[in-house]
């Protein structure tokens, strides 16, 4: 697999044209941007017409999306998933079974494809929760982290940045005693170190560069056992890398750790030295007022995933709640029932208008600062997200003439964007100033399409 692409690997010095821009609290009309080495250098405003060479962007621009929870292989699930009925736990199966058949070539060829994809829905960075380690049985590659190479090359070549959450995952879940958790099964063996030492002996091998950061994740309280839970976080704390964790998605996983721990999984992370403002809870779903409380004084992030968790049935998480006790919210796309950051961010209101019977809990603004900044700075990038001077020049452009989002007023374009526009309205994507897409088109994948279809039916013989 390609480890370097050339449209990645040069400086560039570019100015670009913006009809319209979403400066963080306005829509603006006529704005130019200097880009220098990837970053913007100099924001201009109130410049009516393009400038003599400068690249157009017509639509509304946005600082580039941050897709903060990704399980790229999930991709291969669409669709296939959707036949009968089941629970979380039933759908866990089939995506084991999809686990099984992956390798470190077929991985690579698969995320290639979901990366482009999440390029031309305006995602200029994600967040790659990465748990499938290993060959089948739980082997090492003679490189232990093939598998993780491959997606940081894969996100290479689609174009974008990736934060590489190297998972521990040990355990199958909770055992009758605090000590004895439940061994992995034949299809979690490729997904164990067996030990959070050995974990953060191999992770401690992964290398980032600008266009990859590495950050580290526990499972769930159900897959590392408590007493290893420090080892992680301490792993973390050492690099002061983002450290990111499924929390409370199911019921079941609350029951079974009172079960065990006489405590909230929560409670448990709060006491291990897991939550802080470097970590983030992905889902959040099923928690106590306490819980909420420790979350928010501790700063410690919360990653939303509307798409997946009502795909799921998992429920609707008290996201407003949270954010008020202190969580900075940000958005994910998860198992990729769809790939579209606008839709994560309406469906977080209209979950939570469908479960107050009331409107407006988060304007525009405070939507797309979730799927942009706060989203970036979960994965390790506090200064992305914003279109001002030193900010990394990662933008997204939006249609505003499409049958979606064609009539309202200029100056109502975030709230057309949030709450009409899809992935599909999404004409131009810029990561470190380089245009990846273009009306449309990616510019190093040629036929998302047909990549996505040849990988995943790669999986399915």
């Amino acid at each position: 697999m390609p480890l370097t692409t050339e449209p990645t690997d040069k400086p560039v010095t570019v100015t670009y044209w913006l009809s319209q821009a979403w400066l963080g609290t306005h829509v603006e009309p006529g704005v130019v941007l200097e880009v220098s080495d990837g970053l913007i250098a100099g924001v201009r405003t109130g410049v009516d017409a393009p400038p003599p060479g400068a690249t157009v962007l017509r639509g509304l621009t946005l600082p580039g999306l941050a897709n903060t929870h990704s399980h790229a292989f999930h991709r291969a699930l669409r669709s296939t998933v959707q036949v009968g009925s089941g629970t979380f736990w039933t759908w866990r199966e089939i995506m084991y079974q999809v686990a099984s058949r992956l390798t470190p070539e077929t991985y690579y060829e698969l995320a290639r494809a979901v990366y482009a994809e999440m390029a031309l829905a305006g995602i200029t960075a994600v967040g790659e929760f990465h748990y499938l380690h290993h060959a089948p049985g739980g082997t090492p590659y003679s490189d232990p982290n093939a598998m993780g190479a491959a997606l940081i090359a894969a996100a290479r070549e689609a174009g974008i940045r990736i934060t590489l959450l190297d998972t521990a995952y040990l355990a199958a879940g909770f055992g009758r005693r605090p000590s004895r958790y439940q061994q992995p099964d034949r299809y979690q063996l490729r997904f164990s170190d067996t030990t959070a030492d050995a974990w953060a002996e191999r992770a401690s091998l992964l290398k980032g560069d600008e266009n990859a950061l590495i950050g580290a994740a526990v499972h769930s309280v159900r897959a590392v056992p408590a007493a290893q839970l420090g080892t992680v976080a301490e792993w973390a704390q050492e690099r002061q890398a983002p450290l990111h964790v499924h929390l409370s998605e199911q019921t079941a996983e609350n029951e079974a750790c009172l079960a065990t721990h006489g405590c909230t999984p929560t409670r448990l992370l709060a006491d291990h030295g897991v939550l802080g403002p470097r970590t983030t809870g992905v889902h959040n779903t099923h928690l106590t007022s306490e819980d909420i409380a420790l979350i928010g004084s501790t700063a410690t992030g919360t990653c939303m995933c509307p798409t997946t968790e009502r795909d799921l049935a998992d429920g609707i998480g008290p996201a407003a709640a949270l954010q008020s006790a202190g969580s900075p919210l940000s958005l994910g796309s998860d198992s990729h029932a769809v790939i579209d950051l606008f839709e994560e961010a309406r469906a977080m209101e209209l979950n939570e208008r469908l479960r107050t019977r009331t409107r407006g809990h988060w304007t525009a603004a405070a939507l797309l600062r979730a799927a942009s900044a706060d989203g970036h700075a979960a994965l390790g990038r506090p200064d992305a997200g914003v279109i001002e001077p030193g900010a990394p020049a990662d933008l997204v452009t939006v249609a505003l003439d499409s049958v979606r989002t064609a009539g309202p007023v200029p100056r109502m374009a975030a709230e057309t964007a949030v709450f009409a526009a899809s992935a599909a309205d999404v004409r131009h994507t810029v990561v470190a100033g380089r245009h990846i897409v273009r009306d449309g088109h990616h510019a190093l994948v040629d036929d998302v399409p047909a990549a996505l279809a040849k990988a995943i039916s790669a999986l399915q013989h």
